[in-house]
């Protein structure tokens, strides 16, 4: 009902409270993304083939970054597996792209 509250914390459901933001796993997904996020500005091209795969390098490598967080800090046995599973899955997807850029000229159409 509007004007009740749904929690008994004050925080925004997106804003991370002080012990989640002074937390090493907050840190570290934090620089993750930052990471991620830095590599994606690319230089578009003009060819969609080409401006997908570059974006979607750095988008890979920025989940198998968070995995890594996760197999760091994580303790659930299920999520960790997905983490590993996603670093395995990621790293072959990325090898698959950077073989593509390797393999076609810049302005190939």
């Amino acid at each position: 009902m509007p004007g009740m509250r749904h929690s008994s914390s004050d925080v925004p459901p997106h804003s991370p409270d002080t012990a989640a933001a002074s937390n090493s796993s907050t840190t570290a997904y934090q620089a993750a993304m930052m990471k991620m996020h830095e590599n994606q500005q690319i230089e578009f091209t003009g060819d969609p083939d080409r401006d997908f795969v570059k974006h979607m390098i750095p988008h890979h490598q920025g989940a198998i970054d968070m995995a890594r967080v996760e197999l760091h800090y994580g303790r659930d046995p299920e999520i960790r597996k997905l983490a590993e599973k996603i670093i395995a899955d990621q790293q072959k997807e990325i090898g698959v792209m950077q073989k593509w850029l390797d393999t076609r000229p810049t302005g190939a159409k």
